[in-house]
């Protein structure tokens, strides 16, 4: 009997919440437009302030603070086109898309700001987990891969725009949001009509919103519950096994605060490719990064931006957990890793 499949890739995206998913079904069924002024149409209108107070709620912010989008890179360009931000290389492509990439990021992974009123930063790095200290007046935060993971207050942060995707969650693909400091003027991409404000024209994906506001609401509470904190003890027992497994294998960003379920991990000579093909093969998801390079692995530009070799960041892995995973499933990938990895050392001689 084949072993089931262990989905270690939770970074890329998560597994739907069944809250979610219970909003999606029912939101389904409401045939109104949002924008209508008939019954339907504010039954609809209901389902989408209800999901806003949730996402607001969960960010620590205000519902009127949250504009809903298609997903953290309409977000980006949303929140950074035309305003001559500067950032670092370790940003998602969706922000550096808009940015100056010349902020100075040290081995750790940690970026340095000088002028926050015109820099982007992210709360938590995607590929290595590092979480960064926001100063406070900044630009523009991408919060995508700490919301829901971190305490965060979006009220207490002090930044101008925060930056948050639904499939990060447990919500679904295809739905996110900008959270906007109060009197903050934001000049609209997308034209054509007054939803969201004037921010945002076109008729609300009513059922990812709905899902999205469900999976924020799951997120805030898991939180309060602390159930990260035994993903990061699992994460800790998964690190020292794997470098147990070879000693010239390189943990980044450990010296620095980390996403609790995150690791990342460098063997030289082993390429990122080849271990990922081989762990799914074995029936272990994982990445050798983000995900958005349109499923093409190649060496990772997070880790040449921290200093890597080139050859050195062609062969790093990415595990991520999540509440769901087992110590059963950690330790044996641990051990699946650990047997590829020798029969890969016996091929090189």
């Amino acid at each position: 009997m084949s072993r089931a499949r262990v989905y270690l890739d939770w970074n890329a995206t998560t597994p739907l919440r069944a809250e979610a998913r219970a909003a999606m079904v029912a939101a389904m069924d409401v045939a109104g437009n949002p924008s209508s002024v008939h019954a339907e149409g504010r039954a609809a209108r209901a389902l989408v302030e209800r999901a806003r107070a949730q996402v607001a709620a969960a960010l620590g912010a205000e519902g009127s603070d949250v504009v809903f989008v298609s997903g953290a890179t309409e977000a980006a360009a949303l929140a950074c086109a035309g305003r001559g931000l500067v950032c670092a290389g370790v940003e998602h492509e969706a922000v550096l898309a808009w940015c100056d990439d010349r902020l100075a990021v040290d081995g750790a992974g940690r970026v340095a700001v000088a002028d926050p009123g015109r820099t982007a930063l992210q709360l938590a790095n995607s590929e290595t987990g590092v979480v960064q200290d926001l100063p406070p007046g900044l630009a523009v935060s991408d919060l995508t891969q700490g919301f829901g993971k971190l305490p965060f207050a979006f009220d207490w942060a002090g930044i101008d725009i925060g930056i948050v995707s639904a499939h990060k969650l447990g919500g679904p693909k295809g739905v996110g949001a900008l959270v906007i400091r109060r009197g903050l003027d934001l000049v609209a991409q997308m034209r054509g009509g007054g939803q969201e404000t004037g921010r945002r024209a076109g008729t609300e994906n009513l059922i990812g919103i709905a899902g999205f506001g469900a999976a924020a609401e799951a997120a805030a509470q898991d939180l309060a519950q602390g159930v990260w904190a035994p993903v990061a003890r699992l994460r800790n027992i998964l690190e020292s096994a794997l470098s147990a497994g070879d000693s010239g294998t390189i943990s980044v960003g450990h010296q620095a605060a980390r996403l609790p379920n995150t690791l990342c991990l460098v063997t030289p000579g082993w390429k990122s490719e080849t271990q990922v093909m081989q762990m799914d093969l074995a029936g272990f998801a994982v990445s050798a990064g983000s995900a958005c390079s349109s499923g093409k692995v190649r060496a990772s530009r997070v880790l040449r931006a921290m200093g890597l070799e080139e050859t050195s960041a062609a062969c790093a892995m990415r595990v991520s957990l999540g509440p769901e995973t087992a110590e059963a499933d950690v330790m044996r990938f641990a051990e699946v890793w650990a047997a590829a990895r020798s029969r890969a050392r016996a091929r090189m001689g």
